[in-house]
């Protein structure tokens, strides 16, 4: 299933044809897509067809086409502080995706089929969270997977905010997917050949909307124990965050949103608002200053070094110092903002004599930064930073 509009050539072509295509609508789909490269959860050897709008398989691993993913994640209507539960979750690419927008308290679970396939879902999510140049910019809800049949979840389990099912469903599971939805909650599935979003509007009433055709492989039906009792699944367990975990995702917030003005005070909001997801205070780089160009169908920052002098991208949140003496600000602003545009222009000018990209500026981790200079032990300094490597 896919092939619904044209490959591309990295994670960010394929994004700016899902959007041109219509399949991605909304600023936190699109920051969330651009966050994580699809390539990343394809074996090494498969990586040059992860920017094709095609779905791919290997073995038991399975990632839906980009334009399916894009269906669903809008569909979701995701917001932060939401719980989701991911059944058939696979690589764990569309949790990750999900976990960008739930924030740090939010709650993240799937369930898969295969043993093997969650511990590659796992090695891909350590992978992200050590490595990535996006992990730093966003409030994450890391994702929990555990093995097993999605069809043998105990009926008093826990309901969720927003279910998502990777396999095909017939009619006489719609009832039990159902059940797994909080009232107000949104599910959204495979039925019977059309990818369906169903609001749950009270305890027994339904809002049902057919999305797109689709084709996907039916859900495994469940295998009774030699005994001829039924299995269960136990769901991943809702754990309470430790004093140490709230206090490293505090710090790390108020360290992403908070600059000092030159007065002492902090820039934006001061106090701690919870369930907060993604592109806080503009430093995600596609937020919506962010400005992208295309020279000969290559993507660049806009973080490029002219002949003299750097022009630096929106993507450092950190403002100028202010000014003591309020009259001059507003030309100051507007001469450095003019100075800018001037500069970009001459840029742009000489990529279109040449027809190359000016060489980028490796991108400043603010965050990180912000987490090494403080005056902390150096344990303590790994610990806020994930034991990230540099």
């Amino acid at each position: 299933m896919g092939g619904a509009v044209s490959a591309g050539e990295d994670n960010d072509e394929l994004i700016d044809n899902l959007k041109e295509a219509h399949y991605i609508h909304s600023d936190l789909v699109e920051r969330a897509f651009r966050a994580i490269d699809r390539a990343d959860y394809y074996l090494e050897e498969y990586r040059d067809s992860a920017y094709k709008d095609l779905a791919w398989r290997h073995g038991n691993i399975h990632l839906s086409a980009p334009c399916i993913y894009s269906e669903v994640m809008e569909a979701l209507d995701l917001h932060p502080g939401l719980s989701f539960l991911n059944l058939g979750s696979g690589t764990g690419y569309l949790s990750t995706m999900v976990g960008l927008i739930l924030g740090p308290f939010g709650v993240n679970h799937g369930v898969e089929l295969y043993a093997d396939v969650i511990e590659y879902a796992y090695q891909k999510l350590d992978y992200f969270i050590k490595t990535s140049e996006s992990f730093d910019k966003f409030e994450f809800c890391e994702p929990s997977f555990v093995a097993g049949n999605c069809l043998e979840i105990p009926p008093e389990s826990r309901q969720y905010d927003r279910v998502y099912c990777g396999a095909g469903v017939q009619r006489d599971h719609e009832e039990y997917m159902k059940n797994l939805l909080k009232v107000g909650g949104i599910l959204v599935l495979p039925l019977e050949e059309k990818l369906t979003k169903i609001r749950r509007t009270g305890q027994s009433s339904w809002e049902t909307k057919k999305i797109i055709a689709v084709s996907f492989a039916p859900l495994a039906l469940p295998q009774h124990n030699t005994n001829g009792e039924p299995k269960t699944v136990p769901l991943p367990t809702f754990e309470v965050r430790t004093l140490q975990e709230l206090a490293r995702i505090a710090i790390r917030h108020t360290l992403r949103v908070t600059t000092d003005n030159g007065g002492g005070q902090p820039r934006g909001r001061g106090s701690f608002g919870g369930g907060r997801g993604l592109g806080v205070s503009g430093l995600h780089k596609y937020g919506p200053r962010f400005k992208r160009r295309r020279v000969h169908h290559r993507r660049h920052c806009t973080s490029v070094v002219l002949a003299h002098k750097p022009v630096v991208s929106n993507a450092d949140p950190t403002p100028a110092p202010l000014d003591n003496n309020n009259n001059n600000h507003g030309g100051q602003e507007d001469g450095q903002r003019r100075a800018a545009r001037e500069e970009e222009e001459e840029e742009e000018e000489a990529e279109k004599e040449t027809g190359e990209l000016l060489p980028a500026e490796p991108p400043i981790n603010i965050l990180r930064e912000r987490i090494l200079v403080l005056p902390l032990p150096e344990p303590l300094k790994m610990y806020l930073l994930y034991c990230r490597e540099k």
